[in-house]
């Protein structure tokens, strides 16, 4: 069967326009020895043939299931529940469009409030969107909701170097050429060494937690003295921690971001992946992305409908607070049956497995010759190790043994060089752990 629907007067009336005699005389640029049908193409395949034959490529593929994954900074893997997957599958989910018409799209609404109420509960706040593209873009976006409390007459954003590297890149390039002030601590993330930098021209200063070195600073007082200069406190948070810790709402934050990766969507070769944001009720009107409201119909029965739309699309131009248009919807459902298959007991269940399993992780490795684990703070699931040689060499010996190492911190901090963050999970058992252990043992 042909394919191509013109006749042959129109293929002659087009090479004739373009002055060509021929069709062969366009491909006079490939050598004749390469010209189809001299292609050694392999004789046709079944279709089952060609299935067992991508099969057999694909398996020459790594993945997640055969090493055992000892690195977070920030992408981590967690135990996904089988269900998450099979209600991301379903036609009315997987191939729906943005709900424009809310009559025909409440399953979609619901699902995105009942997201949207879940991280609320997770962090403490009043209300949350659905979504952005991931933890960095909503870091970026807290930027832009600071400089507009502010009214954009405050310049300067504070940022800790203990919040991971890459979001504070994305945050300078987001930003780049906007009459404002990026800046940060000296590399140690020292929390009285970010109050001291505060004056009545900050409009943000923002923090990681844990941060992006696994550990649990001490910001009980930190809002207040933001607050004191007029300025907003951004906590940027890993959702796993804060079914074990105090919310981000508790300890006086306004805006709460981060990445949603961790609860329901796998690593993805990193991505797509779940930008969360959760504000203050004051601030809600000022934030990009979706949200969603509840409301009644015409019959006063329940309903869903989107609003507080902040687009340019949406609403005019000068009053947009945001052009992001793109949610991670699909994304944002996979964290909503993940939180509500878990619970709130699943949740901190494994939290609880996370914050032992790395403490025991730790605790053998810094009994090794040749490391030291930094125990000079509570930590969570990650953890700094000094290690005695090049983590990049470590790292290779451990794929050898069948374990991918930790992340190399001296690629982004100058004073952490042969410094290794390691990440331990739920998924990592102890023979894994142990294993680990005595890999680097044999090491040092």
């Amino acid at each position: 069967m042909s394919y191509i629907p013109h006749t042959a007067v129109e293929t002659e009336q087009m090479l004739t326009e373009i002055g060509v005699s021929s069709i062969d005389e366009l491909f006079d640029a490939v050598p004749a020895a390469y010209r189809f049908p001299r292609l050694e193409l392999p004789p046709p395949m079944s279709e089952m043939e060609v299935a067992a034959e991508m099969l057999a490529i694909s398996e020459a593929n790594d993945h997640a299931g055969d090493y055992a994954i000892f690195r977070g900074a920030g992408a981590y893997h967690h135990f996904i529940p089988s269900a998450v997957n099979h209600m991301l599958l379903r036609g009315e989910f997987y191939t729906a469009y943005t709900p424009y018409q809310p009559e025909i799209s409440q399953g979609t609404l619901q699902a995105t409030y009942e997201y949207q109420s879940m991280m609320c509960a997770l962090t403490g706040m009043d209300a949350a969107n659905a979504s952005h593209y991931d933890g960095a873009t909503s870091l970026a976006e807290a930027v832009t909701v600071a400089l507009e409390v502010t009214r954009h007459k405050r310049r300067k954003i504070i940022l800790s170097h203990a919040i991971h590297p890459q979001y504070r890149e994305v945050v300078r390039t987001y930003h780049q050429g906007r009459d404002i002030r990026i800046i940060g601590d000296r590399g140690r993330g020292d929390v009285i060494e970010l109050v001291e930098m505060l004056d009545e021209n900050t409009a943000m200063l923002a923090i990681q937690y844990p941060n992006f070195f696994g550990q649990i600073d001490n910001i009980a007082a930190l809002a207040d003295a933001v607050h004191e200069v007029g300025a907003l406190l951004v906590i940027v948070a890993n959702p796993m921690a804060l079914s074990l810790f105090r919310s981000p709402g508790e300890l006086g934050a306004d805006i709460v971001v981060g990445e949603g990766q961790p609860m329901g969507v796998p690593l993805s070769y990193g991505g797509p992946y779940l930008g969360y944001f959760a504000v203050r009720q004051k601030y809600v009107r000022k934030i990009a992305g979706r949200i969603i409201g509840e409301t009644l119909d015409a019959d006063g029965k329940r309903a869903f409908v989107m609003t507080l739309r902040p687009r340019e699309q949406d609403i005019k131009r000068e009053r947009a607070t945001s052009n992001i248009c793109t949610n991670q919807g699909l994304m944002a459902l996979s964290a909503s049956v993940y939180m509500a298959l878990m619970g709130k007991n699943g949740l901190r269940r494994v939290g609880e497995l996370n914050y032992h399993k790395a403490h025991y992780a730790a605790d053998q490795i810094n009994q090794l010759d040749g490391y030291a684990v930094n125990t000079s703070k509570t930590f969570f699931n990650e953890f700094v190790v000094s290690c005695s040689r090049p983590v990049v060499d470590i790292n290779k010996a451990l794929l050898q043994e069948g374990i991918i190492g930790g992340y190399d911190l001296g690629q982004n901090y100058f004073h952490l060089e042969n410094h290794m963050l390691v990440c331990v999970t739920e998924t990592n058992s102890k023979a894994e752990i142990d294993r680990l252990v005595e890999v680097l043992g044999g090491l040092s």
